[in-house]
């Protein structure tokens, strides 16, 4: 999609829509646009202690929706969180993403009956845009302790669902969790991310990524400038403005073992611009908010940020807004 300049985009204030009806806030929570409404679904919060004093992640299943207020607009199938939503001409889909003890092929539109046939394998953490009514997905986890990443690539025309998911050319720079992706100039961009290895103690360690690749159907993946900096869970599918993709915020991985967790004072609030035609990275201002794990959605002329996670274990209701002409 493209918007007004990136000028007009960076002189613009941010503001805040009402918040999420739910005090503590969702992180990997779905969002996107359904009938002219601002939807999001799903999500997880910490429920009685962070997580790194053995709190308990709960997986949600509620669906709220806004056009001036948000009202329940009904349940996802199961609670879910950490997959890909994507907003079609055709309405919200929703791919994948897990649960606690397991992680879903299930893919579907959000106030249809129609089937959509499953991811080729289980997948959460991963990254999706939408090109020309066909959706691609990158990445991500098969189970929620698995301590490598699915290197894999996947896309599904919406014109031709029965068709069923093709396999693709897995992305040159290995398989990754948290990536953003984005559609624009005929090409599906993949950026950031964080590959895994087994750490110290048999747990997942995360590899920071900064490197950034492009895809077309006609020449396959090509690499691109790598990022001014790391932008692990920046919101997406990230915005294009005037043929500049951009990533908002994103944990860079600088303060992953910040003392105390308490007072980690959250993500990079900068905003990164990616030129597709002169493949040039610059600088687009800044962000009013510290919000990762969550989606970037257009709707109504305004790039929408609806909730997500203020700094590790802390979620956050406030929706963010910035109108574009």
């Amino acid at each position: 999609m493209k918007l007004a300049s990136l000028v007009l985009i960076a002189a613009m204030a941010w503001t805040r829509l009402p918040d999420i009806p739910n005090a503590r806030g969702f992180a990997g929570a779905f969002a996107g646009v359904q009938d002219g409404k601002l939807i999001v679904a799903g999500g997880t919060h910490f429920i009685d202690k962070m997580p790194w004093e053995g709190g308990t992640k709960v997986w949600y299943d509620t669906v709220f929706a806004f056009d001036g207020e948000w009202k329940p607009a009904g349940k996802l199938p199961k609670p879910n969180g950490y997959g890909v939503s994507v907003t079609t001409g055709q309405g919200m889909l929703i791919a994948g993403g897990g649960n606690a003890t397991e992680h879903f092929r299930e893919v579907f539109w959000l106030q249809k009956d129609a089937k959509l046939p499953p991811l080729p394998k289980p997948c959460a953490f991963m990254s999706g845009c939408v090109l020309d009514d066909v959706i691609y997905i990158a990445g991500g986890i098969e189970t929620p302790t698995a301590t490598s990443t699915l290197n894999t690539f996947w896309s599904l025309d919406l014109k031709k669902p029965d068709a069923g998911w093709r396999v693709l050319a897995p992305c040159p720079g290995g398989g990754r969790i948290l990536s953003c992706m984005a559609a624009a100039e005929g090409r599906v961009l993949l950026f950031s991310g964080a590959a895994l290895k087994v750490g110290v103690d048999g747990k997942a360690e995360r590899l920071w990524l900064k490197d950034a690749w492009s895809y077309s159907e006609a020449s396959g993946w090509q690499k691109q400038p790598d990022m001014p900096r790391v932008a692990v869970a920046a919101p997406g599918p990230a915005p294009v403005v005037d043929g500049k993709i951009l990533i908002i915020g994103g944990d860079d991985g600088q303060n992953v073992n910040f003392e105390p967790k308490s007072a980690h004072p959250g993500f990079p609030r900068d905003v990164l611009a990616f030129d597709v035609k002169s493949q040039t990275w610059s600088k687009a201002g800044e962000v009013p908010f510290s919000l990762v794990t969550t989606n970037a959605v257009l709707w109504n002329n305004r790039i929408v940020i609806p909730g997500g996670e203020a700094r590790p274990g802390v979620r956050s209701p406030q929706v963010w807004s910035l109108p574009v002409p």
